[in-house]
């Protein structure tokens, strides 16, 4: 009995190290590190200047849409429909008679194409009572439809100059898609950390009724939330469409997941409440560096899809043992 008293303050102090979002994002950080040694040791090309610029413009657009997700999740919510609403959004903004009006009218149909799909899932969310998940993925769906419709299932040809040229640009030797990333990066921690909009979805997040009580609208908040992800779907859109220099509806495809599964891994709670934006964006280097990885040593897609699923696996273990060692679980 004495040793297990002895012991327990031990155990504990560790628990709570790694249920802090510093502790949790350490972790991460080491995770990388490993991943970096196993780089350097199976292929000469993985410390090159060139690949690691790659793994970084890979993971800006995923690391944008896992931004909005991230609010959304932390929120007490899920978007299953990012993936396919930034593909929606890249065909609308590419169509012949939207790029007649330049550049300008492309980025805002994007963005007006997310933020509208956002705020449907919201409004059926809260107005609608129907869950998150069913809500977004009927969004999934009809966004995919539309926008085959839209694109008669033909990739179109962005022709504007400026959004062609935006994946081509490099400031310092760095692409500005890497800048526009880290952008909405540190726009989205300074909301999330620094503002009374952040505080509010931790505590709709942590307990909805008890945010009620206190006064906050957990309605609007909630649509607020589902159009921040929208948004980032659209800021995602621009960035696939001057990558890949197209709109099509093939874009995105299982994009949602890989963002979800970052924001799991870097240590927010999927019952919402809790959670760090620096964790999300560490959760979306694991992936890219692993992906990156397996492309580098010639390994198959499937074996790719089975490392990426074990260590979502991983970490909600971690989590689930975190909460129950720190008596919230």
């Amino acid at each position: 009995m004495e040793r297990a008293a002895r012991e327990e303050p031990a155990r504990s102090r560790l628990a709570r190290l790694f249920d802090t979002g510093g502790g949790r994002n350490l972790g991460l950080v080491a995770v990388l590190v490993l991943l970096g040694v196993v780089g350097v040791v199976t292929t000469d090309t993985f410390l090159t200047t060139a690949n690691l610029l790659t793994v970084l413009t890979q993971a800006s657009i995923i690391g944008v849409l896992t931004v909005g997700m991230t609010f959304v999740i932390i929120g007490g919510g899920i978007d299953l429909s990012v993936g396919k609403v930034m593909a929606l959004a890249s065909v609308w903004c590419t169509t012949v008679a939207t790029q007649s009006f330049g550049w300008v009218v492309m980025i805002f149909c994007a963005l007006a194409v997310g933020v509208g799909a956002g705020l449907v899932n919201g409004l059926l969310i809260t107005y609608g009572r129907i869950v998150p998940f069913i809500a977004t993925l009927a969004m999934l769906i009809s966004a995919q439809g539309l926008a085959e419709q839209i694109s008669g299932r033909r990739s179109q040809i962005v022709t504007d100059p400026v959004i062609a040229g935006i994946a081509n640009t490099r400031l310092a030797g760095i692409p500005l898609l890497v800048y526009i990333f880290a952008a909405v990066v540190v726009v989205g921690w300074v909301v999330l950390n620094r503002t009374t909009f952040g505080r509010r979805t931790f505590a709709i997040g942590g307990n909805p009724e008890a945010a009620r009580l206190a006064g906050l609208d957990v309605r609007r908040h909630t649509i607020l939330l589902y159009v921040v992800s929208g948004l980032c779907a659209g800021i995602a859109a621009i960035m696939i469409a001057s990558l890949t220099t197209t709109g099509s509806s093939t874009h995105g495809t299982l994009y949602e997941l890989d963002a979800i599964a970052a924001v799991i891994i870097g240590g927010t709670l999927l019952t919402g409440g809790r959670g760090t934006l620096i964790g999300s964006i560490l959760g979306v280097l694991v992936f890219t560096t692993i992906t990156n990885l397996f492309i580098l040593n010639n390994l198959a897609t499937e074996v790719q899809n089975i490392a990426k699923g074990a260590l979502i696996v991983i970490a909600v273990l971690i989590q689930t043992r975190a909460q129950r060692s720190s008596g919230t679980g």
